[in-house]
């Protein structure tokens, strides 16, 4: 199960899942093109395996990876970040290498 939101940094270490919404995942587990219900299948393994945190990139940061613009990036992440924040409040970090963090990532709920 999924831990409270708020945090007590410090206190114990927190462990951090990572969705991958990329087709060329260093990892060789790129979710993009997946259906949502393989997306949640994945997310719920990682919290039944303790993860504490949810991150979804959707810009790989593999050496040699090609850029994809904000929107791309967006088009990825939002639909798994809208699915997840549906299903329950799972806590999301907001890490963009873009100057603008888009609107819809800042809303109640979302991270």
């Amino acid at each position: 199960m999924m831990h409270a939101m708020a945090f007590a940094w410090g206190a114990r270490t927190y462990v951090m899942g990572i969705l991958n919404i990329t087709p060329d995942s260093f990892s060789g587990d790129g979710l993009a093109g997946k259906c949502p219900a393989e997306v949640l299948e994945q997310a719920r393994r990682l919290v039944a395996a303790g993860a504490d945190i949810l991150d979804v990139g959707g810009e790989s940061t593999r050496p040699g990876a090609q850029p994809v613009s904000a929107s791309e990036e967006m088009e990825r992440v939002l639909p798994v970040i809208s699915a997840l924040a549906a299903e329950r409040p799972y806590p999301f970090p907001l890490t963009p290498t873009r100057p603008k963090l888009p609107k819809p990532l800042c809303k109640p709920g979302r991270g």
